[in-house]
């Protein structure tokens, strides 16, 4: 009764649309798991689940996530170790100074000191910039899926396990050079300026809400595609490295939980080299359910 209750309560909690993205049913040996793709930022306030994905998680034991957003001090202990210059270091000795010259600009643009953020890193600060433009057109990292899922877990005190940790997603961008975290820099300031930034991410947000699959491969696809570093950090590093590590933890944890709810980013679903046909190589079935 009390879990037909809270389901009911979360769907009310729904707007006039409900949210797609794409969820798969994951069995192997008798163990059954859920692979859910989601999206890091959320607006308007919806629950973002749809009725297949908010019963698949409650009737989960366990809930998976890339990472736990509510242990913001594993993060900022990572974020001094990967991300900020140490004491009396700078940004502006770090970058040529028509680069540097570009990023004060886009800094002002964005309300944004560049006192508050002078010791940060090239790669940190692109991916500031992204967030703040994300932000100012009303999505907010306080609505991402994540939190949803994380409520569901605490209300039905399920167990909560991390794929990864905040010093592992954080040391991958600093595993870039001086000269790549540049060039990294420098091609998310140029899509900024000309609104390709925004347009890639709602092109990702909007097919997820609408459970597009052509339009989810076409983000993932303009997400990896060409010879810039952004495109060839994202295909070689931030999928093509995590996704197998994903893969074989998602594994570990399946064969100790009967049954796992794991929410991961959704470009990691795509593509020859996505979690599921991963797993499926692993032996394991893999039947998408929308």
């Amino acid at each position: 009764m009390a879990r037909s209750i809270l389901f009911a309560l979360l769907l009310a909690c729904c707007q006039s649309v409900f949210a797609a993205g794409q969820l798969y049913r994951v069995t192997h040996e008798g163990n059954t798991g859920y692979l859910y793709g989601t999206v890091h930022v959320g607006r308007d306030g919806s629950y973002p689940l749809n009725e297949i994905a908010t019963r698949a998680l409650l009737d989960s034991k366990a809930l998976v996530i890339e990472l736990d957003i509510r242990e913001d001090k594993a993060f900022q202990i990572a974020l001094a170790r990967h991300a900020r210059y140490p004491e009396r270091d700078t940004i502006q000795r770090h970058l040529t100074p028509q680069t540097f010259q570009q990023l004060v600009q886009a800094l002002t643009r964005a309300g944004i000191s560049l006192a508050s953020v002078q010791q940060y890193k090239p790669w940190l600060l692109a991916n500031l910039l992204v967030g703040a433009e994300l932000t100012q057109h009303g999505y907010q990292r306080s609505q991402a899926v994540e939190y949803a899922l994380l409520a569901v877990a605490q209300k039905q005190d399920k167990t909560v396990h991390e794929l990864e940790s905040a010093d592992y997603q954080l040391g991958l961008f600093d595993s870039l050079d001086e000269q790549q975290q540049e060039k990294y820099l420098l091609e998310n300031l140029a899509a900024l300026a000309d609104g390709d930034a925004l347009k890639k991410s709602q092109a990702l947000i909007e097919a997820w809400r609408a459970g597009d699959g052509p339009g989810i491969n076409a983000a993932w696809q303009s997400a990896t595609s060409g010879d810039s570093v952004s495109a060839g950090f994202m295909s070689r590093v931030l999928l093509g490295k995590r996704n197998p590590e994903m893969a074989a933890n998602i594994e570990r944890i399946m064969q100790q939980d009967q049954t796992a709810f794991v929410g991961v980013g959704m470009l990691h679903l795509v593509g020859d080299d996505g979690l599921p046909q991963l797993l499926k190589r692993r032996g394991y079935q893999v039947e998408q359910l929308d």
